[in-house]
């Protein structure tokens, strides 16, 4: 049984530090791409960013910079660690292990919010 569970959400002031942690289960994590979305109120899922298995990076122009990813294949987790936060990175953030269409999964969101 594959799961993605996120955690570390929570709330933040403007200008502050939060890590996120994802860890999938069930699957080759290594093979897979980790993805990180957000979703803000009434806005559409975007990506943050993705972590290949060799650890290479790709980032959002929103929040490069600013956002790390890391992961570590053999505790099967992810990373995002997401510093000098703004009220505009308020969301719910999720992580997605992709391998191919029929190998996809999401977690349940985990809620970030800045606000002072």
């Amino acid at each position: 049984q594959v799961q993605v569970v996120e955690s570390g959400g929570g709330l933040v002031q403007p200008g502050g530090s939060l890590t996120l942690s994802c860890v999938a289960s069930g699957i080759d994590f290594g093979r897979y791409i980790m993805r990180w979305y957000r979703q803000a109120p009434e806005k559409q899922r975007e990506v943050v960013g993705i972590i290949d298995g060799n650890s290479a990076t790709g980032y959002a122009s929103a929040v490069k910079g600013r956002f790390t990813f890391s992961r570590d294949n053999a505790k099967n987790t992810v990373w995002l660690q997401m510093n000098s936060l703004k009220a505009d990175d308020t969301a719910v953030y999720y992580c997605n292990a992709f391998l191919n269409n029929s190998n996809n999964y999401w977690g349940q969101g985990t809620q970030v919010t800045v606000s002072s």
